[in-house]
């Protein structure tokens, strides 16, 4: 058997198994909470692995080690913004989320909880959300889809429809039919995929090296600055814009909806600290697997054309072809678990926010989880189409989508959370605001080179957020027992 046939397998392994995953999840999937929020009963386990995997994609594998590679550790400034980012995620958000969301006439999505929260008569708040989560997760989604066919082009000489194609029917089939709970599962799966390869690479490759000492010395050698943060290559600016990534956090729908569906309050702390100790060790896999490539090259007099495929062609270097297969399944494993992650949430927003509140319609939950399932597949369909083209896809959204997200939802959900004078009309009016000022600043190249658009507008939202609803207050009984409610809850579930 070839080599080629033996990384075969093991990605032919790999979908199986996403797909009886998809399967098992379809078969626990009765009503749209299950098909939307997993019937909150998440373990810390599956929660904390699930945002992982759904949060770093191909970025993990590929786009981080390729630029510590290239440039060396003053890359990792994006790396420790966002894990402080995602630390106080969990520690402020998740435990007031999970508690406000159920509290809040059972919400099970970001928009309807703000709508319910706020009690937005006029329904704004949760059609404006539904249409920035419905647009920019569509474009997500084509970015992964694209990653997905450039995957299959690069690793197997597919063709580039057909490795799209592939990736979309699997990973659309088994979000279609298992819903939250088939994205939550073989989330948790890929994200294990994705550390123990991450883990894999740089103990075996160090021996290949000849050990830390021969590995430091090769690197200070060929490139003295490599393990300086603080490279002259780095700015004030350009260091405050890396660390912002950490914002982000606050505001991504696909990696906050998590919290809404994990089991108790109590499990968020242990979810916390697997989440963080994934991504901690993770990261650090991930700067390894780069230094240590690195240092294999110089070593042996090899050039690397793409810095960004260094996991990639480590991991063919130092295993068997079939171990070699299952990190190549890795990286698949980031990218279909982000895909998979922003199709649920978009589906969500499409039936529940959008179609639910315009018309008003009263139906069953079965009506409900097959509208779910058709606006999964629309969806897909839209971003496989804006996707066909390579030259035409917007993988620059990525990072732009990150910080309209954070801008526009972070200081919102922090605020609906922490504080009681929050209004709709503040809200609405700093959720477009920090939405608006993030598009136009990451449109203009000379705004975007000097700071990361998330920080205008996330200082935006906020400002006006609170000037305004401090004009608008007004007391409303229900909302203010609503908010106290959820604190005494948060104290007795803490105190079991």
């Amino acid at each position: 058997m070839s080599d080629q046939a033996f990384q075969l397998l093991a990605i032919v392994i790999y979908l199986l198994a996403m797909i009886i995953i998809g399967w098992f999840a379809y078969r626990r999937t009765k009503s749209l909470n299950d098909y939307m929020l997993g019937g909150r009963d998440l373990g810390p386990a599956v929660t904390a692995l699930s945002a992982g995997a759904a949060d770093m994609s191909g970025w993990l594998l590929m786009g981080l080690p390729g630029a510590i590679y290239a440039t060396g550790l003053v890359e990792a400034w994006i790396a420790i913004g966002l894990t402080v980012g995602a630390w106080l995620n969990w520690y402020f958000v998740a435990p007031r989320l999970r508690v406000y969301t159920q509290i809040s006439k059972d919400s099970i999505t970001i928009p309807s909880f703000l709508d319910n929260r706020l009690r937005d008569n006029t329904k704004l708040i949760r059609i404006a959300a539904g249409i920035v989560i419905l647009v920019f997760f569509t474009f997500y989604v084509s970015s992964g889809m694209v990653s997905g066919g450039k995957f299959f082009q690069s690793s197997f000489g597919f063709d580039y429809h057909t490795g799209l194609i592939l990736v979309s029917v699997v990973t659309v089939g088994y979000t279609l039919f298992g819903g939250f709970l088939a994205v939550s599962y073989t989330d948790f799966l890929q994200g294990l995929i994705m550390f123990l390869a991450l883990i894999l690479v740089p103990i075996v490759g160090i021996f290949f090296t000849g050990g830390i000492g021969e590995t430091v010395d090769t690197i200070t050698a060929m490139k003295p600055e490599h393990f300086n943060l603080f490279a002259s290559t780095a700015t004030v600016a350009g260091v405050i814009s890396s660390v912002a990534w950490g914002l982000g956090y606050f505001g991504q729908p696909h990696i906050i909806v998590r919290f809404m569906a994990i089991k108790s309050v109590k499990e968020t702390k242990q979810a916390r600290r697997i989440g963080i100790g994934w991504m901690i060790l993770s990261l650090i896999g991930a700067t390894l697997t780069a230094l240590i490539g690195y240092a294999y090259f110089q070593q042996n007099g090899l050039t690397l054309d793409d810095p960004e495929t260094v996991f990639i062609v480590m991991g063919q270097i130092l295993f068997h072809p079939f171990i070699a297969g299952i990190m190549l399944a890795a990286i698949l494993a980031a990218i279909m678990s982000t895909i998979s992650s922003q199709l649920i949430v978009t589906s969500s927003a499409l039936i529940e926010d959008m179609y639910r509140a315009l018309f008003k319609k009263e139906a069953s939950d079965k009506h409900y989880v097959t509208a779910g399932r058709i606006a999964v597949l629309i969806v897909a369909i839209v971003a496989a189409i804006l996707g066909w083209n390579p030259e035409n896809s917007i993988l620059d959204l990525v990072g732009f989508a990150w910080a309209g997200f954070g801008a526009a939802f972070g200081p919102t959900i922090l605020l609906a959370l922490y504080w009681k004078k929050l209004t709709n009309i503040g809200a609405l009016v700093g959720m477009v605001a920090g939405a608006v000022v993030a598009f136009v600043w990451g449109q203009s190249e000379t705004l975007s080179g000097m700071l990361y658009e998330i920080v205008p507008g996330f200082i935006i939202n906020l400002i006006l957020t609170v000037i305004i609803s401090l004009l608008t207050y007004k007391h409303n009984a229900e909302i203010e027992k609503e908010f106290d409610d959820t604190l005494e809850l948060l104290k007795s579930d803490k105190e079991k």
